[in-house]
């Protein structure tokens, strides 16, 4: 019976199959789009120091071929063939890739998956949907590593870039584009001249039409098994002899997308109105700096003009503060457009911050939710609520029996409150500062001690970040998906780093990171902070690995 396993799982060979001879399919499509399914051999560096062990559709084999690309079959819509003995010593990984050729994003592919057949037995499958990626256009899907013994892993890990980006991440080049080629000549990459379009991995011209899908091989021990025969690498894609070639269409640029945040941090002290951005060539403020129309001076009206620097030559007159007498022979001017100057004054800058949006920040601590916009209630945690207006009604929100035990168990439980109604709702907690992350499809791993509320709609649950050496064997994290804002809070101004192959982090001080990063806990684990003397006290570490767009969220503070 085939094992199911979900992303971030890992298991070694020998305890799924005894079996050195593998069968590995991929299912993967979407409306409108074209992929490619390749399969990449990294050195012990994960590193492509050799280009014959990049597997793809003009390069179907390995030199010993030990590693065999072999068409959409058995229902897969693509298919390989790996024989483990075979494999070279240099050769510690195989990554299993999916790159979307042209236009698209991950997010819109169906429910696909990769799997291992042994001995004509599904022996484990990971199964993946569109809804676990945003605008990725590649996505990573399993790798067969070789640590003491051959293992696997469901990768499930997105990456913002097509082929051409996957292919630099792992240290390959990409060849630069030739000029056209003469009349009669067939381009490289050139599908047949057909009248209907051909599929993804069309077989050679003349061959004769691919048989109805068959179940997934039996393959036999390595020596014994019959090699099936390949097409050769450069008649694959060439055209029958006398068509006239279509036309090379230019590859569009790579561009890579947005990060995952899709509101991002704003710092304290500077809260935008929705829409505006400083004038062409005014600096953009720093944090605490105010801004004209925005943010007034202490005693100073809104929109009110600042004084005019003196002429040149002549002593510059201090403004006036509130309640100041006019200089003499003067008359006394009002301020605040006739509103008289004291409390008012001094307090406008305090004002409430209408923008009808959603979600809106008043300061640095304190977040507003508007329930009437959105027509779904929020989920907050108890005793959050400082202000509210309208008709809003307060309910306790359960957990359940299960989640009650899942969060005594993980540590991360939340008391929570359900805000519904037709009124504005304000939220604050210990003075912490307030940040508003909304996800549009995609999603966001955050500790359940950091999250003070969000969309009910947003879909959450526990992640187990699995590690050997700690107290307990795993960590544990707050995953949310889908549309919709989850608002975080964090002890001082935090700091958003990207990721990188070298990002290690306190798991004391990280408040939230992108879920398509890989987690991975470092072994400087000790069961007592001060277990004897010149211990660091830097105990339980994390270390962070994605693809670029993939970020984490580390805060000035350790909880």
């Amino acid at each position: 019976m085939a094992r199911e396993f979900q992303r971030g799982h890992k298991a070694k060979l020998s305890d799924l199959t005894a079996g050195r001879d593998l069968y590995v399919g991929v299912q993967i499509a979407g409306p409108g789009l074209t992929f490619d399914i390749t399969c990449f051999g990294l050195d012990a560096d994960e590193r492509l120091s050799d280009d014959r062990y990049f597997i793809f559709f003009n390069q179907p084999k390995s030199p010993e071929e030990a590693i065999q690309q072999l068409g959409a079959q058995a229902g897969d819509a693509e298919s390989f063939r790996v024989t483990l003995d075979s494999i070279p010593a240099h050769i510690h990984k195989l990554s299993f890739t999916a790159t979307i050729d042209g236009a698209g994003q991950m997010s819109q592919v169906g429910p696909g998956y990769i799997r291992v057949v042994a001995g004509g037995e599904e022996v484990v499958r990971y199964s993946f949907t569109g809804a676990e990626f945003s605008t990725e256009r590649a996505v990573m899907l399993g790798d067969f590593y070789l640590k003491d013994v051959w293992r696997f892993a469901a990768v499930g890990q997105g990456f913002d870039g097509g082929l051409d980006a996957l292919l630099k991440n792992f240290g390959g080049e990409v060849a630069e584009e030739e000029p056209a080629p003469a009349q009669g000549a067939a381009p490289g990459f050139a599908p047949p001249g057909q009248a209907a379009p051909a599929p993804g991995f069309a077989p050679p011209a003349g061959s004769p039409p691919a048989a109805a899908p068959q179940p997934a091989p039996d393959f036999g021990p390595p020596q014994p098994a019959p090699q099936a025969p390949q097409p050769a690498p450069a008649q694959g894609f060439a055209p029958p002899p006398g068509s006239t070639p279509p036309p090379v269409a230019p590859n569009p640029p790579q561009m890579h997308a947005a990060p995952t945040i899709a509101a991002p941090i704003v710092p304290p002290g500077q809260v935008p109105p929705p829409g505006q951005v400083p004038p062409p060539g005014q600096p953009a403020p720093y944090p605490g700096q105010p801004q004209f129309g925005q943010q007034p001076q202490f005693g100073q009206p809104p929109g009110q003009m600042p004084p005019a620097p003196a002429p040149y030559g002549q002593p510059a007159q201090p403004a006036p503060y509130p309640g100041q007498p006019a200089p003499y022979g003067q008359p006394a001017q009002p301020q605040g457009g006739g509103a008289a100057p004291g409390v008012q004054a001094a307090l406008a800058k305090y004002r409430e911050a209408p923008t009808g949006q959603r979600w809106t920040p008043q300061n640095p601590r304190l977040i507003r939710a508007d329930l009437g916009v959105g027509g779904q209630p929020i989920l907050a945690r108890q005793g959050s609520m400082v202000l509210y207006q309208g008709k809003v009604d307060f309910s306790y929100k359960g957990a359940g029996f299960r989640g009650r035990i899942t969060g005594n168990a993980t540590g991360q439980e939340m008391q929570l409150m359900r805000c519904t109604g037709q009124g504005q709702v304000f939220l604050a907690e210990d003075a912490a500062e307030l940040h508003p992350i909304e996800l549009q499809g995609d999603a966001i791993c955050v500790s359940a001690e950091s999250v003070l509320a969000f969309d009910e709609g947003l879909h959450h649950e526990v992640r187990r970040i699995e590690g050997h050496g700690i107290p307990g064997g795993a960590l544990f994290t707050m995953q949310f998906q889908g549309t919709g804002t989850v608002v975080v809070k964090t002890l001082g101004t935090p700091v958003v780093l990207p990721v990188t192959p070298t990002t290690f982090a306190d798991a004391n001080a990280v408040v939230a990171w992108s879920a398509a990063s890989q987690v991975i806990i470092s072994s400087q684990v000790r069961l007592r902070r001060n277990a004897y003397p010149g211990h660091s006290g830097e105990t339980v570490n994390l270390q962070f690995r994605g693809a670029p767009g993939n970020f984490i969220v580390v805060q000035p503070y350790e909880v």
